[in-house]
Parts: structure tokens; C-alpha cells; sequence
């Protein structure tokens, strides 16, 4: 699968590892578990099995003009199903606020990206923006991992700093190539 991927501003990145980070801590599945150096904090504007690569200058344009962004990063989300044989289905996601601006770069990327077999929660009028926290989680862990994360908000919320919402920024974008297991720079590059 091929994706066109917003990247965090190294605050909000960092937030969403920390989050990663204690839900491995209570040995629970976590995206924290891939050592991968693709493996970012992320939000996934398009997915199919194959994003041309000719239009990544079109694209790095459109981005490079239209980031940094704001997000605000709100409570979690939950998708998937019960997993079969014992294995989790359930994928944990911190939830992004669908504004204008974020739903018109969703738009206008695929516009550009023309092509087909979009996975359906990445498509127009069906997107449900998200970073990604957990996979394969059972009804079970998943409830602990609630657990984890409203005690890691508690943690981090004195003096708060997410409340029900949190401001963060889309700072910089990639193109995923599963198939060549490359990662490309789309748009500016993220500040340190």
C-alpha cells in the first residue's frame, strides 16, 4: 500500500511517541513496537496500492505552499472490528479535527494524486483524519489502553496542555512507497 502522509511538528510528534511510549510500557501493542526508521507520527491523506511517483513535484508544490497547517488533535478513536482466533482487530487512533483548510489540502491532494483503489476511510467525503496510536488490539486491551491514555493525559494536563483538543502542526509531508520501501519528501522539510 502506497500513502501520501502529513508529518508532526517535532512537539506534537514527540506527544504522540510519549503516548506510544506508555502504552508499550504497560505491555500493551503499541506503534511503538516498529523500529522502522519510516515508522512517524502521521496523518494519512491518501492510501492505494500505488501513488504514482510523477506526481511528486506537483504534489511537493501544492504542500510546500499549503504547510505548515494547523491540527488540533482531539480525544481517541477507535476502528476495526474484533479481531479472529484470539488476535485483536480494534486500531486506536488519536482523532484530528476535520477543518476547512485540512479538509481542502485533503481534497486538492487527491486531485492532484489522480488515480484509483483508495482505501475508503482516505477518501473524499469519507475521511476520518487520525494519528495513529495502537493496532491489533482486542476488546480487552483495548479498555486498558483507554485507561493508559486518559492516565497520560492526566499526566501531561498539569499544567494542561490537552484538554479535550490540542493545537499541533502539520509541518512537513511524504509519500510512502511500500513496494520500494521508500520514503519521499513531499513539501517543506520538518524544523528541529
Amino acid at each position: 500500500m502506497h500513502s501520501i502522509e502529513l508529518l508532526l511538528d517535532e512537539a506534537a510528534d514527540q506527544r504522540v511517541r510519549d503516548e506510544w511510549a506508555a502504552l508499550a510500557a504497560a505491555d500493551l501493542p503499541s506503534l511503538a513496537d516498529h523500529a522502522g526508521a519510516s515508522n512517524a507520527p502521521h496523518v494519512t491523506l491518501l492510501a492505494r496500492p500505488v501513488v504514482d511517483p510523477r506526481h511528486d513535484e506537483a504534489l511537493a508544490a501544492l504542500l510546500g505552499e499549503l504547510l505548515p497547517l494547523p491540527l488540533a488533535t482531539g480525544a481517541p478513536l477507535v476502528f476495526g472490528r474484533p479481531g479472529r482466533g484470539g488476535r485483536g482487530g480494534w486500531v486506536l487512533a488519536r482523532s484530528v479535527v476535520p477543518t476547512a483548510a485540512l479538509l481542502d489540502l485533503h481534497r486538492r491532494v487527491h486531485e492532484l494524486a489522480s488515480g484509483e483503489g483508495d482505501v475508503p476511510h482516505t477518501a473524499p467525503g469519507a475521511w476520518s483524519p487520525h494519528v495513529t496510536l495502537a493496532h491489533r488490539l482486542t476488546a480487552t486491551t483495548l479498555a486498558r489502553a483507554l485507561e493508559v491514555l486518559a492516565d497520560e493525559e492526566a499526566r501531561v494536563a498539569s499544567p494542561p496542555t490537552r484538554a479535550s483538543s490540542s493545537s499541533d502542526v502539520a509541518a512537513a509531508a511524504r509519500r510512502w512507497d511500500s513496494d520500494a520501501r521508500e520514503v519521499v519528501a513531499l513539501g517543506p522539510a520538518r524544523e528541529a
